[in-house]
């Protein structure tokens, strides 16, 4: 009898960063279950199966206590424990604070953080239990900086990097791991969704959602602490807000992302 694959969940799987870690999971071995909100879940699951793994795309919508639950169920019913789960869903928006719509907000907060909260509660419980498992949490190097005009974005990625790495030393007596994978701009629908388009980093050069993810599933099969992801570039802006105070990085990140600064 052969050995059974394992298995890997991978949430916000439809597109981007999400899409590019579960195809890394597939071309290593895992079988998969993806989730996404919306039906395109369904069309990222039938591209994943043509390298040969067993992909089951569940739709559930994260921001709800009910999808979380939703998903829980879905990875139960499979009758086979977890051996990786990334929780990569995330949203953002751009713009004013004050203008900003109350509820768009709430929702960054909703998915980015309560979500990955609830989820890893259940997902790190089973993993804990068995002694077993690797989880990487998709936080962003935005968790480094002040977010001038993405004031809730970042304060939430800072929330993800702050609880990623307090897992990580709960767990370290553990055979669990804990992993924060930390992109810089990449090249995925995030800008259009959070309504970046006419920004300085809505424009300019990004990078490569593949190179992301695969630097990302790496860090996790070595059980890194984290990791800052993507090009050269994202590397020394790592680097650099290491020690930059954090007024010059909320400066810099209004030349980025202030509405009008990519015109």
């Amino acid at each position: 009898m052969t050995e059974p694959r394992p298995l890997a969940l991978v949430t916000g799987a439809s597109s981007g960063i999400g899409f590019e870690l579960a195809r890394q999971f597939a071309e290593n071995g895992f079988d998969l279950l993806v989730n996404a909100e919306d039906t395109s879940i369904d069309t990222a699951a039938a591209k994943l199966r043509s390298s040969g793994t067993a992909v089951s795309g569940f739709r559930a919508d994260l921001r709800t206590a009910a999808g979380v639950d939703a998903l829980w169920d879905a990875v139960q019913a499979t009758g086979r424990p977890l051996a990786a789960a990334a929780l990569n869903a995330g949203v953002g928006q751009g713009g004013t604070f004050v203008e900003i719509p109350i509820e768009k907000e709430l929702e960054v907060i909703d998915l980015n953080v309560t979500s990955t909260v609830r989820l890893a509660k259940l997902v790190l419980r089973d993993m804990v239990a068995r002694d077993e498992g690797r989880v990487l949490i998709t936080s962003s190097i935005a968790s480094t900086m002040p977010g001038s005009f993405q004031a809730v974005y970042n304060a939430s990625k800072s929330f993800l990097q702050s609880f990623a790495e307090a897992l990580v030393e709960e767990l370290k007596d553990s055979a669990v791991t804990v992993t924060s994978l930390m992109p810089g701009p990449t090249d995925t629908e995030f800008f259009d969704r959070a309504e970046l388009q006419d920004t300085k980093v809505g424009t300019s050069k990004k990078d490569d959602p593949a190179q992301v993810a695969e630097q990302g599933f790496q860090a996790l099969m070595k059980g890194e602490d984290k990791v800052v992801a993507g090009s050269a570039k994202t590397k020394a802006q790592g680097v650099a807000n290491k020690v930059l105070p954090d007024s010059l990085k909320s400066k810099a990140h209004r030349q980025m992302a202030e509405p009008g600064s990519g015109e």
